[in-house]
């Protein structure tokens, strides 16, 4: 499985050696897996061990014990993709079948979201007869991780087992390493992504993937952030993911890649973007928000210099929330009027006011858009007759504004968003 972010690694999925079928068009199932073809990621289970072994091709658990070191000392952490399904191969089909979901004839089941059929896993059942020794080794894998100095989890579908064991796995966990973050990756009804959150996780996904349009991401981002909700769910958005390739990124080219990761960046002090997003891959399933040549079924080589790529971009990008604590806090967002339906104008500003940050978005990825946008002055101690100078941290130009109402254009194939940083 590749990174899901410049610092995350995936280091023990490995796939069956057996038969897999995977929906490779979404409409037919695939032929079986060759020898040395990826597999499914999360298929987890081989000869080698389950989910506290390491796949053989990517080395040893010393191996990984020299990675951490070496990740480490460069200011990164490696954080782990835990995905609780079993390929047939898992040991835990053979030494603990009561584990699993059976059929009336007694089988395992395999997995089903109708009408696809994922042959290769078998989804345990968290509430069978044995459920607490079942729990118990659910918790002793986070620990194995923890103990080999794994501090960071992201979670694949919590929303598919009990509430009640996330609760007792993260407790667990912090009991000994309470500095252990668990982000919910979880695309499921509002009710079930707060009990998550409620149940410990740290970060969650997000509807921001959907959230397209100036008012409904004004909304949603004021019930983010405004509401009771921010004083327990932590948003981590994401452009993409790597089932999801949204309409919004197939349709609106570079400019919507460039538009969509600035938006993440900066109403969130947390977020995340999946591989190849930095070469604007957009290639999709007809009619279907995924990706046509998904990297879940295959290795891929990438050309990090292609033309077109926004590299520098997202670097840039980068930069700017590490050097302006304003971006870095939650709760502080704010959004103002832009007389323009296709302009999103919003800030962020610490407490002291000594970090003044605004961001001015042209959400039309295909059109030149201006407006006039109305700057809080209030909020930060100026006149309506005051001059102020608004630097674009993005591209190093200044502007002289004055006052309340002031004029922006913006054109998505030259620089779809303006970072000021307000400067009295």
């Amino acid at each position: 499985m590749p990174p899901l972010l410049g610092s995350w690694s995936i280091a023990r999925r490995h796939c069956s050696e057996r038969g897999t079928s995977f929906f490779r068009d979404q409409q037919k199932a695939a032929a079986t897996e060759e020898p040395g073809d990826p597999g499914v990621p999360w298929a987890i289970g081989g000869e080698a061990g389950g989910h506290n072994a390491v796949e053989p091709s990517l080395g040893t658990l010393a191996d990984f014990d020299w990675l951490q070191k070496q990740v480490r000392k460069r200011g990164m952490e490696i954080a782990l993709d835990f995905a609780l399904n079993c390929s047939p191969d898992h040991p835990y089909v053979k030494e603990h079948p009561e584990w699993f979901y059976k059929r009336p004839d007694g089988t395992i089941k395999y997995a089903e979201n109708p009408p696809k059929k994922y042959e290769d896993i078998y989804p345990l059942n968290f509430r069978c007869e044995n459920w607490r020794e079942l729990w118990a080794e659910i918790k002793s894998i986070v620990l194995f991780w923890a103990e080999h100095g794994v501090r960071i989890f992201r979670v694949d579908n919590p929303h598919t087992k009990p509430v009640a064991f996330w609760e007792y796995l993260i407790t667990g966990v912090r009991e000994k390493y309470p500095d252990t973050i668990f982000l919910s990756e979880a695309f499921t009804r509002p009710k079930m992504m707060k009990a998550l959150a409620k149940a410990g996780f740290n970060q969650s996904y997000t509807y921001f993937t959907w959230r397209n349009s100036k008012r409904e991401l004004i909304e949603y981002f004021t019930e983010l952030t405004q509401t009771e909700m921010s004083e327990y769910f932590r948003p981590n958005l994401w452009p993409n993911t790597p089932d999801i390739l949204p309409f919004v990124l197939q349709e609106g080219g570079r400019p919507a890649f460039m538009i969509r990761v600035l938006l993440a960046a900066t109403l969130s002090p947390l977020y995340g973007i999946y591989s190849g997003y930095e070469l604007c891959e957009n290639k999709a399933l007809p009619g279907r928000e995924e990706y046509l040549d998904s990297e879940k079924y295959q290795f891929k080589e990438r050309d990090w210099n292609a033309p077109g790529n926004i590299k520098d971009w997202i670097a840039r990008i980068n930069k700017i929330r590490k050097q302006n604590r304003a971006l870095q806090l939650y709760t502080n967002l704010r959004f103002y009027h832009a007389e323009s339906e296709a302009i999103l104008f919003y800030g962020r500003m610490t407490a002291a006011r000594d970090n003044i940050i605004l961001v001015v978005v042209n959400l039309d990825p295909h059109r030149k858009q201006n407006s006039f946008v109305y700057v809080p002055i209030e909020e930060f101690g100026q006149m309506e007759s005051d001059e102020y100078e608004v630097y674009d941290l993005l591209n190093d130009a200044r502007y002289t504004w004055r006052g309340r109402r002031n004029y922006v254009e913006l054109d998505p194939e030259i620089q779809p968003a303006h970072i000021f940083l307000v400067r009295r």
